[in-house]
């Protein structure tokens, strides 16, 4: 519950506090401080990052630098437009007025990023957007971070790591400040102009997940542990509401690939520009393998390679449930939660190339098997028969081969199983990548309480400032938490909401 203000617990004022230290969150307290506020970051982990350091990195926008130097003629407009026809797929509502917000502020977003040394690559088009819009991070999405700590502590904003949350402070109904711990002792943190909740989705709850998502996804691993709705709870506690509670992303996704020497390289100009140069001049073929050495992300798994013919087997050889449905919830169910994705000869073909790729990815948009083979070893095993494939995936060879020939003799409307070269990509584990439902907040960013009337002093960005939105299509969250985040941190900076100089 809210409390307020106590007793002899230590209290530290502040202009603005920030919970959460993703993109989000760093957006929000640079461009707080960059007012001349005084701004506090507040978060959970020993290190930021958030869900930002965990993702591909894509970032969608309209109008961009790199756009018009390839002749593409792009418009806000036609991108509010195109977001509409992904939307479509999951019949839901949505908010229009917020998804104004983003593709009418997005571009300056992306002119923010590279003003502070993030480097971009693209864009690539993604259907149904009718142009390019994908722009994609060099060389991993490691680089917003790394780029946005650097003005952070340029400015001069204050970041007090493994620092926990547990409330919002209320004073006459206006949201003051937060109450946190900090190496085990409480603290209280004023906030004159406001508090900006930055602080994820729900996906690491479990308890969480299964009550507002489903009980299938009770076993599903969270891509972010961490984000544990910490921020929801507090807004429900002030008469708020969740939006879109039960949508959410979730799939088949790869481990995250063993250290690199080169992914530990530090995101600096020196390396991203010139492999941006590389890319836009040199045959991409020769780049791709040094581009996907930089890889750190987990990747999620197409669902079109079962949806074109692939077979998902356990670790002993068999098949566990119907491609066509929800295969992936029963992964948890699994000798040890995991599995394999099996490609015949004719598979393994289609998906050496475009259109259809195994996965998305940093810096190359897409990635296909010749990518896996060439960079993911540790996933990717090949064999000419099913029975050398079990072999060196430590299964059954009989196990293996029975499976595929009852699948192919029961028949039906799915196309057989045919001969190799076979392929395996695995293991894959279940994930929740988000719970994609935000606070109800408005197009100022300003929480919204009972009677969705906005809560004086609060502010949401990022996944929990989505207020409804879909954000369906790759490269929209981050954009949308760079660019909510700027904003909530603007409002917050002005103090107060009714101010003829308060930004649009």
């Amino acid at each position: 519950m809210p409390s307020e203000k106590t007793g002899p617990i230590q209290r530290e004022e502040f202009d603005v506090v920030v919970v959460g230290g993703g993109g989000a969150g760093l957006a929000a307290a640079v461009e707080a401080r960059s007012l001349g506020r005084n701004v506090v970051l507040l978060e959970k982990n020993p290190k930021l990052g958030g869900s930002t350091s965990r993702s591909v990195g894509s970032f969608t926008a309209s109008n961009t630098p790199l756009q018009l130097r390839q002749g593409i003629l792009d418009s806000p407009e036609d991108h509010f437009e195109d977001m509409g026809l992904f939307c479509a797929r999951r019949n839901l509502p949505d908010n229009h007025a917020l998804r104004r917000v983003l593709v009418e502020n997005v571009t300056e977003t992306f002119h923010w990023l590279s003003s502070l040394g993030v480097v971009f690559f693209g864009p690539t088009l993604e259907e149904p957007h009718r142009r390019p819009r994908m722009h994609n991070v060099l060389p991993t999405s490691g680089a917003y971070i790394y780029h946005l700590l650097r003005r952070a502590r340029r400015v001069g904003v204050r970041i007090d790591l493994d620092t926990s949350v547990s409330d919002l402070i209320v004073e006459g109904g206006r949201v003051v400040g937060v109450h946190a711990k900090r190496a085990g002792r409480a603290i209280d943190y004023g906030a004159a102009g406001g508090v900006v909740l930055a602080t994820g989705d729900f996906s690491g709850n479990r308890e969480m997940r299964t009550t507002y998502i489903s009980p299938d996804v009770e076993l599903a691993r969270p891509a972010n542990p961490t984000n544990t709705g910490d921020g929801h709870r507090m807004v429900l506690a002030l008469g708020g509401r969740l939006i879109n509670s039960h949508v959410y992303l979730g799939g088949a996704r790869f481990d995250q690939p063993p250290p690199k020497f080169l992914a530990s390289l530090p995101p600096i100009g020196l390396i991203a520009r010139p492999m941006a140069w590389a890319m836009e001049n040199l045959p991409m073929r020769f780049l791709r393998p040094f581009v996907m050495s930089f890889l750190t992300a987990m990747l999620r798994a197409s669902s079109n390679m079962l949806n074109q013919g692939g077979l998902m087997i356990n670790r002993d050889g068999k098949r566990f449930a119907d491609e066509l449905g929800e295969p992936n919830l029963e992964i948890p169910k699994q000798p040890d939660g995991l599995a394999y994705i099996l490609l015949d000869g004719d598979l393994v073909r289609k998906f050496s190339g475009p259109p259809n790729y195994v996965s998305t990815a940093p810096g190359v948009a897409y990635a296909y098997l010749p990518d896996y083979r060439r960079s993911r070893k540790d996933i990717y095993t090949e064999a000419p028969t099913l029975a050398k494939l079990a072999g060196k995936l430590g299964m059954n060879a009989e196990v293996l081969e029975r499976t595929i020939a009852n699948f192919n003799a029961v028949g039906g409307s799915r196309r057989p199983f045919g001969e190799g070269p076979y392929v395996a990509l695995g293991p894959v584990r279940y994930y929740i990548t988000y719970a994609d439902s935000g606070v109800a907040v408005d197009e100022r960013h300003r929480v919204l309480g009972l009677a969705d009337r906005p809560i004086q002093g609060l502010y949401a960005a990022g996944f929990i400032g989505m207020g409804g939105m879909l954000l369906e299509g790759l490269g929209h969250h981050i954009g949308w938490a760079f660019t909510s985040g700027r904003r909530a941190g603007r409002f917050a900076a002005q103090g107060t909401t009714n101010s003829p100089n308060s930004p649009q």
